[in-house]
This record gives structure tokens, sequence and C-alpha cells, in this order.
């Protein structure tokens, strides 16, 4: 494995994680959200808290392609 020259594996890019903002009702989170869903629409990303998915998961399902049903 080779490295660039001045370049360090120590972290050199180690940003502090993003909270995340659900896109519907604006609730932050503060640590990693295994249960809230992501949707990718346009080629953005947007993130649901449980509360907004489950009050829309109809919706979310209907813009599934029949394959995932």
């Amino acid at each position: 494995m080779t490295s660039l020259p001045g370049g360090s594996d120590t972290g050199a890019f180690t940003a502090e994680p993003q909270p995340l903002v659900c896109a519907r009702c604006g609730t932050r989170s503060e640590g990693p959200q295994p249960t809230w869903t992501c949707s990718v629409e346009n080629g953005t990303r947007h993130y649901f808290c449980d509360l907004c998915a489950r009050e829309n998961l109809r919706a979310i399902e209907g813009r599934l392609d029949s394959a995932w049903w």
C-alpha cells in the first residue's frame, strides 16, 4: 500500500459528524440513529425520524419499485 508524499493515515480528514435533521419535522439527532429512514430524492439524501417515517410509511413504500415488494 502506498501513500502520497506528505500524506498521513492518522486522520487528516477527521471531520466532526454532523447531526441528522429530519427533512419533515426538523427534529435533530445528537448521535447515530439506526432507526431513521433515509431517502434519496433527485440525488439528495433526506433523513426522516421514526415518527415521521411511521406516519408516512405508505407514501414511502409507494415510491419503491415493485421488485422491492
